[in-house]
């Protein structure tokens, strides 16, 4: 059953940032957190479950995730310098959708309605924006003093092309914002190489030179900070690419983001205002088969390769057996957005469901 999203989609960024959390998030219950059984990535954790970078807007939502169990939150994707949100509306539901949103599929346009039903599967678009350094760093301060025993706060980067930027000074501004995230206390950073950003095929993730590049110069920066980095679906050759080739340089992959797809509205117009928001990530139940089969690729991979990395597992998790597909397939935490924001009671669900983490 669907609950009120403590993110309101009716509601602008600005004013879900300012009034918001929402809904389960806003009921003022604490739930009491399981004793520490599980590490991921030299951290001890109560159970590996968490909600990815997204919905988690700032301090205030990341406390109430806390508050309800789950036990990895990432604070939303910030930058080094204020970047503004993509036009309302942000958030939309995909109609007639209850199966698998195929790479194939997504070439086409998909309808989206404002009413959510499930299975439940939607488009975001936000642009990743961001608050100055200033606010961010000070909520993931506080976040983290609000976490209970058992519980890791986690935070994702995005580096900022910006006009008369040198390839080096990119670079550098990457490296440093995750420095600077590192500073707040945060025991795991994750890079968010899976948004529209400057590289092959639009997204960074597929850029594997540069996406070596950056993280080599974040792991100097940060030294020995874990560092995630979130990626999108990939074909085998592709994945094998970037696995050998900075598998051994990062500590983890987080996997997936969303599947873009044209969307449009029930009279086929362009469902959301602005010429580069043509496409937009789908996230969702629609999503859950990929995100699966990429977990359980990295797994294979870093079986056959002998390397060590860790594998965040997203995507479609929006009831409690999609938890238990993704542990069965690899994955070493198991993140839900879209099932979270309809559900805040999801992690007690799954916990009950699943006592030892299995």
């Amino acid at each position: 059953m669907l609950h009120t999203p403590f993110f309101d989609p009716k509601k602008t960024y600005k004013e879900n940032w300012e009034e918001g959390p929402f809904g389960d998030f806003a009921d003022g219950i604490v739930l009491e957190e399981k004793e520490p059984a599980f590490e991921f990535l030299g951290q001890k954790i109560s159970y590996p479950l968490g909600i990815p970078a997204g919905p988690l807007l700032n301090g205030k939502f990341v406390d109430a995730a806390l508050d309800k169990g789950w036990s990895v939150p990432v604070h939303k994707t910030v930058r080094s310098k204020t970047h503004p949100c993509n036009d309302w509306p942000n958030v939309l539901a995909l109609k007639d959708f209850p199966g698998d949103l195929s790479i194939e599929r997504a070439k086409e346009p998909l309808v989206v309605i404002p009413e959510y039903s499930e299975p439940l599967s939607i488009t975001n678009s936000f642009g990743n924006p961001s608050y100055e350094p200033e606010v961010w760093m000070q909520d993931l301060r506080n976040s983290i003093a609000h976490a209970k025993a058992g519980q890791l706060v986690m935070c994702s980067f995005e580096g900022t092309k910006r006009e008369g930027m040198s390839t080096e000074e990119y670079i550098a501004d990457w490296a440093n914002g995750m420095k600077m995230i590192a500073d707040t206390g945060v025991k795991i950073v994750e890079a968010n190489f899976s948004c529209p950003n400057e590289g092959a095929a639009t997204l960074l993730c597929f850029d594997v030179p540069k996406v070596k590049t950056v993280v080599t110069a974040i792991k100097e920066k940060i030294g020995a900070v874990p560092l995630v980095i979130k990626i999108a679906y990939f074909g085998e050759a592709e994945l094998r690419e970037l696995v050998t080739e900075v598998g051994g340089i990062v500590d983890g992959f987080s996997a997936i983001n969303t599947i873009p797809a044209p969307v449009v509205n029930e009279d086929g117009t362009q469902a959301l205002p602005g010429a580069h928001r043509v496409k937009s990530g789908i996230c969702g139940h629609a999503v859950k088969w990929a995100g699966v089969d990429m977990v359980r690729r990295l797994k294979a991979l870093r079986e056959e390769l002998g390397m060590s990395y860790g594998i965040i597992g997203s995507g479609g998790v929006t009831v409690p057996e999609d938890f238990k597909e993704y542990r069965d397939a690899g994955a070493d935490v198991v993140m839900s957005a879209t099932g979270a924001m309809w559900n805040g009671y999801l992690a007690k669900e799954i916990k009950e469901r699943y006592p030892s983490g299995y």
